[in-house]
C-alpha cells in the first residue's frame, strides 16, 4: 500500500504513511475528529509520478526554449559586418536574409526581434534577452526615424518582408540626435550624438491589427 496526505483543495502529496484530509478550520491534526484518514493503493502513486514527470518535461522545455533564445541572441551579435549601402539621409543597411513574407503596412503594428548596439560593439538593448519580440507601430514617428525608413523603406531603401534579417548603421540625426536618451535617476543609456547599430528580425504583423 501507498498513503498520501491531502489538503483541503483535494491534491495528493506523497506523505509516509497516512492521508488525512484537513478541515477548513485550518487547526493541527490532533484530534480523531479533525482529520479523515485512508490508505490508498499503488495506482495513486503511479499517478502522481506521471504528473510530476510531465511538469519537469515543461520546466525543460521552457528552458530550451530560453536557450534557443539566447542562442540567437547572441548569433546576431557574432554577425560578421556586411557591406552597407548608404542613402541620401545618412541612414546604412544591408540584408542578412531577404524575406518571404509580406511588406509592414504603414501605420500598422508589426513584431520585430532585435539586438542594438553602439558603434564601438556594445549592447544596449535587446528583445532576444527579454525573451519575446517588440511590438512597434511602423511609419508613424513611433520610433526613431531610422528604424521606420530602414524597415518600412523608402527613399532608397527597399522595404522590409516578413522574415527578413537586416543590419541597420543610423546616424545620429536619425537617431536621439544630440540628447541623451533611455535616462532614469539620471543615468542615460544612450549618451548624445550617439551612432546605433541594430539587427533587425522581421518576425511578423501583430495579430491584434484591425482586418
Amino acid at each position: 500500500m501507498a498513503l498520501s496526505c491531502s489538503l483541503s483543495s483535494s491534491v495528493g502529496v506523497p506523505y509516509r504513511a497516512l492521508s488525512c484530509v484537513w478541515k477548513a478550520n485550518f487547526e493541527r491534526c490532533k484530534a480523531p475528529n479533525k482529520i479523515l484518514c485512508s490508505a490508498h493503493n499503488d495506482k495513486n502513486r503511479f499517478v502522481g509520478i506521471g504528473v510530476g514527470f510531465v511538469a519537469a518535461w515543461m520546466v525543460g522545455l521552457t528552458a530550451l526554449n530560453a536557450d534557443a533564445t539566447r542562442i540567437e541572441y547572441y548569433a546576431t551579435v557574432g554577425d560578421p559586418p556586411c557591406e552597407l549601402n548608404y542613402v541620401k539621409s545618412g541612414l546604412g543597411y544591408c540584408d542578412v536574409a531577404e524575406g518571404f513574407g509580406d511588406e509592414a503596412p504603414l501605420g500598422e503594428l508589426i513584431n520585430i526581434h532585435y539586438t542594438a548596439r553602439f558603434a564601438d560593439g556594445i549592447v544596449f538593448d535587446s528583445s532576444y534577452k527579454r525573451g519575446r519580440p517588440l511590438t512597434m507601430r511602423i511609419g508613424v514617428g513611433k520610433v526613431i526615424r531610422g528604424l521606420d525608413q530602414g524597415i518600412l523603406g523608402g527613399e532608397g531603401v527597399p522595404p522590409m518582408r516578413i522574415g527578413g534579417k537586416r543590419k541597420l548603421m543610423i546616424p545620429p540625426l536619425l537617431a536621439y540626435g544630440p540628447e541623451p536618451a533611455g535616462c532614469f535617476s539620471g543615468d542615460c543609456n544612450i549618451p548624445g550624438n550617439a551612432t546605433l547599430l541594430y539587427d533587425i528580425k522581421f518576425v511578423g504583423l501583430y495579430s491584434g491589427n484591425a482586418k
